[in-house]
C-alpha cells in the first residue's frame, strides 16, 4: 500500500541555523525519516523543502528538533511572518559588548605610545563575564545542541575558542593574584564574541535584502476590493473576493484581482510584476493583473482570479521556489562542509598539543588554538551560493523574468545556442497587412473597397484590413448584398460596383487578369506572404489590385537577436511555417540558422541533436507544440503571453513577450554565477590562508574573530551588488 501512497512536498521554516554545518546536520536528520526521498535545506533562506511518502509534518518536525534546531511548517509560518521574525536580529547586544570590550582594548592601543592603560585584572573579569555568559549564550545553546546531536558547527567553534581564552586568563588571575596583574586574555574572547555578534547582525541585516523582490511583491497586494452589487459598490476583504466579482478600480489604485475590463478606458503600469516600464492601454476585453497601478480613468473589471491563483501570487510562488532550492554547485560545498567542522577540531587540537608540547608555550599554544577555531567558522561557506542565487533571482524578477529553480538559472550560464519557436516568440502572431498594390487607376479605391468588403467580418485577414494604417480614419462604404463565397473569399456591391475579393483560384473562374502584379504576387509569396485579390466584376472583370498579408516580427527582435551574438550566443529558429514565410523573417532577425515545416516532435529532436552535437541550448517558446522542444533543451524559456502548458514545461519565464529578455536572462545567469565563484573563492580562500596563519602563531584571535566575521559579510555583500543588475 505505501508504494501507492502519493509523494507529498512539505516546507518548513528552520529556525537556529549559523553555518553550512548546520544545513548538513538537519538535511541528514531529514533524510533520516523513513519514507523521505528527497530533502534540502537553504541556510539563506532558513527553509527546508521535504519529499516524501507516507510521512506526516509532525514526524519530520520532530527529527529536526532531535537535531538541535526547530521547525515550523511553511503553511502555518507565512513569508511575511518569516521575514518579521528574521528582522528581530537586536542590534543593542552588539553595542552593549562593544561598550563593555572597549575597556579591555584599550590598553593594546595605548601600548604603541608607551602609555599603561591597562585595568586591573578583577575588572577584566567583571567586563568580559557579561560578555562571555550572557550576550554570548547564544553561542553556548547551539553549540550545546550540536554536541548532542553529535556534530560541530559555528556556534560550538566560538564558543570552545572564547571558553578557552576566557578560561586561560582566569586561571592566570588567580594563580598570579598576589604578585600584581599578570597579562590576561580577556580582551581576545570579549572581542571575539563582540566581532562575531556584529557580523552575524551584518549579515542578517544584508540578508533581508535579498529577500527584497519577495517583500516588494508581497507590497503588491492590495488588502481591500470595492465591489459592485445590486446594493451599490461595497469595500469587501480580498479574502471575499470571488470569480465572477465585478470590482471598480479608481485612478491611482492598485488593481486588486486578476480580470477582464468591461468597461473604461485608462493607462495601468505593470512595472513590477512584467518589468515593462511603460504604461500599457487598457480598455474594454483586456486583460489586467492584480498588483499593478490604474493611472487615470475608472475601471470596471469582472474577476478571473483571486488568492492563491492570480498571477502576482504564482509570481511570488515561483521567486521563492527558485530561492529555496538548491544549485547543483551548492550540493558540492555542502559535502565538504559536512566535514569541516571535525577537520577544524582536529587541526585546533595539532595546533594545541604542537605549541604546548615542542614549544612549551601553553598560554600561546591555548591563543594560537583559538584562533584556528575561530577563523575557521564555515557561515562564508553556507552562504556563498544562496545569496547570490537569491539576489539573482531577485533582479531577475524586477525585470520581469521568472526564474523557476536555481538549477534553471546556473545552467543558463553556459548556454552557447538559443533555439526560437517563429509564430508569437519573434514575430507578433497575428496577421497584418504588409502590402498593398493598386493597378492602373484604382489608387484610391483598394483600401476604401477592401475596408466595405471586410467590416463586417471576424476573419483574421479582415482584422487586419480593419487594423492597418492605411485603414487608419477611413469610415467603411456601405456594402450590400455582402455574402461568404466558400473557399473562395467576399463578395459585395459597393457604391454600385460588384466587387470580389478573394484567392488566385476566385480570380481564375471569374477571369479576372492578374498579370500585371503577377510578378509582384510571386514574389510576396515567395517571402511567405498570403495575398488576395480584389476585382470589380460590374461589366468586364478588371483587377483593382492586391492585399499582401504577413506576421511581422516584434520591434525587439532584431535587437534581441543581435545581442545574443554579441554575447557570442548562436541562434536558430524553428517553425512549422513554410520554408519562405520562414526564411523571409529569419534573413530579416539574422537568425543563424532556420528549420522550417517542423513538426512539434521534430522541435524537440532539433534541439536535442543540437545537444548532441556539444551545445548548451535554451528552447524559447510560446505555444503547446512548444513545451516537447521546452522540456528537452537544457533550459526552457517561455512567453507569459502564451500557453499555461508552455511555462510549466519551462525552467524560465518571461512575463512579456518581449524576446530582448532571452538575453537579459542569461546575462543575469552568468552574472549569478560568476559572483558564486567569487563567493566561493573568498570563503575558501579566508580559511585556507587564516588557518595555517593562526595554527603558526601570526594571528591571535581578536584579529581571527573579525576575519570570520569580514568573510561572512563581505560574500552576502559581493552578492548584493548584483540588484544593481541593467541591462
Amino acid at each position: 500500500m505505501s508504494s501507492l501512497a502519493p509523494s507529498l512536498n512539505f516546507e518548513f521554516e528552520i529556525e537556529g541555523m549559523t553555518c553550512a554545518s548546520c544545513v548538513g546536520r538537519v538535511e541528514k536528520a531529514l533524510k533520516a525519516v523513513p519514507g523521505v526521498s528527497e530533502a534540502e535545506v537553504n541556510l539563506a533562506t532558513e527553509r527546508a523543502t521535504v519529499r516524501a511518502t507516507g510521512v506526516t509534518a509532525p514526524a519530520l518536525v520532530a527529527a529536526v528538533e532531535k537535531a538541535g534546531y526547530s521547525a515550523l511548517p511553511h503553511e502555518e509560518h507565512t513569508s511575511t511572518a518569516h521575514s518579521a521574525h528574521k528582522v528581530g536580529e537586536p542590534w543593542w547586544p552588539v553595542v552593549l559588548a562593544a561598550v563593555l570590550s572597549l575597556p579591555l582594548v584599550l590598553p593594546m592601543v595605548g601600548m604603541p605610545f608607551g602609555a599603561d592603560w591597562a585595568l586591573n585584572g578583577w575588572v577584566q573579569l567583571a567586563l568580559a563575564t557579561p560578555v562571555q555568559f550572557w550576550l554570548g549564550a547564544r553561542f553556548y545553546r547551539a553549540g550545546w545542541k550540536a554536541l548532542r546531536a553529535g556534530t560541530g558547527n559555528m556556534d560550538l567553534l566560538v564558543a570552545l575558542g572564547t571558553s578557552a581564552g576566557y578560561g586561560l586568563s582566569l586561571y592566570l588571575l588567580f594563580r598570579h593574584a598576589d604578585h600584581g596583574t599578570p597579562h590576561l586574555y580577556f580582551e581576545a574572547s570579549a572581542v571575539v564574541i563582540t566581532l562575531v555578534l556584529l557580523g552575524k547582525w551584518l549579515e542578517a541585516r544584508a540578508k533581508r535584502q535579498t529577500t527584497a523582490a519577495i517583500a516588494a511583491l508581497n507590497a503588491l497586494k492590495p488588502e481591500v476590493a470595492r465591489v459592485r452589487t445590486p446594493g451599490g459598490d461595497v469595500d469587501l476583504p480580498l479574502a471575499r473576493v470571488k470569480v465572477g466579482d465585478v470590482v471598480i478600480v479608481r485612478p491611482g489604485e492598485r488593481v486588486p484581482v486578476d480580470g477582464t475590463v468591461l468597461s473604461g478606458v485608462s493607462q495601468v503600469d505593470e512595472s513590477l510584476i512584467t518589468g515593462e516600464s511603460l504604461p500599457v492601454a487598457k480598455h474594454g476585453g483586456d486583460k489586467v493583473t492584480g498588483g499593478a497601478v490604474n493611472a487615470d480613468g475608472l475601471l470596471e473589471v469582472q474577476t478571473t482570479a483571486v488568492g492563491a491563483e492570480s498571477t502576482l501570487s504564482r509570481i511570488v510562488r515561483l521567486v521563492e521556489s527558485a530561492q529555496a532550492k538548491k544549485a547543483p554547485i551548492q550540493r558540492i560545498v555542502d559535502r565538504v562542509s559536512a566535514v569541516f567542522v571535525p577537520v577544524v577540531l582536529g587541526l585546533a587540537l595539532l595546533t594545541l598539543l604542537g605549541w604546548g608540547w615542542f614549544a612549551g608555550d601553553w598560554e600561546q599554544a591555548i591563543l594560537n588554538a583559538v584562533a584556528v577555531m575561530v577563523i575557521a567558522c564555515p557561515c562564508a561557506l553556507g552562504l556563498a551560493t544562496p545569496t547570490a542565487i537569491m539576489a539573482g533571482t531577485g533582479v531577475a524578477a524586477r525585470h520581469g523574468i521568472l526564474i523557476k529553480d536555481a538549477e534553471a538559472l546556473e545552467v543558463a550560464h553556459r548556454v552557447d545556442t538559443v533555439a526560437f519557436d517563429k509564430t508569437g516568440t519573434l514575430t507578433e502572431g497575428r496577421p497584418q497587412l504588409v502590402a498593398s498594390l493598386a493597378a492602373a487607376e484604382h489608387e484610391a479605391d483598394l483600401i476604401p473597397w477592401s475596408l466595405a468588403l471586410q467590416a463586417g467580418s471576424e476573419h483574421p485577414l479582415a482584422r487586419a484590413v480593419l487594423e492597418s494604417p492605411q485603414a487608419a480614419g477611413l469610415t467603411p462604404l456601405p456594402a450590400t448584398r455582402l455574402s461568404a463565397v466558400p473557399g473562395r473569399g467576399m463578395s459585395a456591391e459597393v457604391d454600385g460596383h460588384a466587387l470580389r475579393l478573394g484567392s488566385p483560384r476566385f480570380m481564375q473562374e471569374l477571369g479576372v487578369d492578374t498579370s500585371v502584379l503577377a510578378k509582384q504576387a510571386q514574389r510576396l509569396q515567395d517571402e511567405g506572404r498570403t495575398v488576395s485579390w480584389l476585382a470589380d466584376v460590374t461589366q468586364a472583370p478588371r483587377l483593382v489590385g492586391l492585399l499582401a498579408f504577413g506576421d511581422t516580427p516584434k520591434a525587439s527582435a532584431a535587437r534581441a537577436v543581435e545581442r545574443l551574438h554579441g554575447m557570442g550566443v548562436r541562434t536558430v529558429m524553428l517553425t512549422g511555417d513554410n520554408r519562405g514565410a520562414a526564411t523571409a523573417v529569419g534573413q530579416r532577425l539574422g537568425i543563424e540558422r532556420i528549420e522550417a515545416e517542423v513538426l512539434p516532435a521534430d522541435k524537440a529532436a532539433v534541439v536535442s541533436g543540437l545537444k548532441q552535437g556539444g551545445h548548451a541550448v535554451a528552447m524559447v517558446g510560446d505555444g503547446i507544440n512548444d513545451a516537447p522542444a521546452l522540456a528537452s533543451a537544457d533550459v526552457g524559456i517561455a512567453m507569459s503571453t502564451g500557453t499555461d502548458v508552455a511555462m510549466h514545461a519551462a525552467g524560465i519565464t518571461l512575463m512579456r513577450g518581449d524576446p530582448a529578455l532571452v538575453a537579459d536572462a542569461i546575462d543575469i545567469s552568468r552574472r549569478t554565477y560568476r559572483k558564486i565563484r567569487q563567493n566561493l573563492f573568498w570563503a575558501f580562500a579566508y580559511n585556507v590562508i587564516g588557518i595555517p596563519l593562526a595554527a603558526a602563531g601570526l594571528l591571535n584571535p581578536m584579529v581571527a574573530g573579525a576575519a570570520m566575521a569580514l568573510s561572512s559579510v563581505s560574500v552576502v555583500s559581493n552578492a548584493l551588488l548584483l540588484r544593481g543588475w541593467r541591462r
